[in-house]
């Protein structure tokens, strides 16, 4: 029986699922092994230390994650697509780990960054993203 999202240790399961299966994806595994190549062991801990500040407003998580991405637009060019293919994995498996309130709020956030970053990765394209 799956449980929701409770703590920062289900956050960690959840993220290393996920990430493994990016790694492997057609779509988007590319660009994560281009940017992050095979040591993980910093990108990780800072994807723990996000989503246990997105869902349960911990502190921990310092980084600009829309910086990040429009920097990461300058080296490969990121689609929509990309964005849409990282939440279908993101629902698929969190999803497949879990069910409940916190469960379904970790998508709808996604879901927002994931729109929210590709407009600003548009934006930074048009120069007109103020940081």
């Amino acid at each position: 029986m799956k449980n929701d999202i409770t703590n920062k240790a289900d956050i960690e399961v959840l993220i290393n699922f996920f990430y493994d299966k990016v790694k492997k994806d057609e779509k988007i595994g590319f660009i994560f092994n281009k940017i992050i190549g095979s040591d993980w062991s910093h990108h990780l801990p800072l994807m723990y230390d996000f989503w246990n500040m997105v869902l349960f407003s911990q502190p921990g998580y310092a980084g600009n994650p829309t910086r990040k991405h429009v920097e990461i637009d300058k080296k490969i060019p990121l689609q929509k697509e990309h964005f849409d293919r990282w939440l279908e994995l993101w629902n698929e498996t969190v999803d497949n780990l879990f069910i409940g309130e916190i469960a379904n709020e970790a998508k709808n956030r996604a879901s927002l960054m994931a729109n929210l970053i590709s407009i600003k990765v548009e934006m930074g394209r048009d120069g007109n993203l103020v940081q």
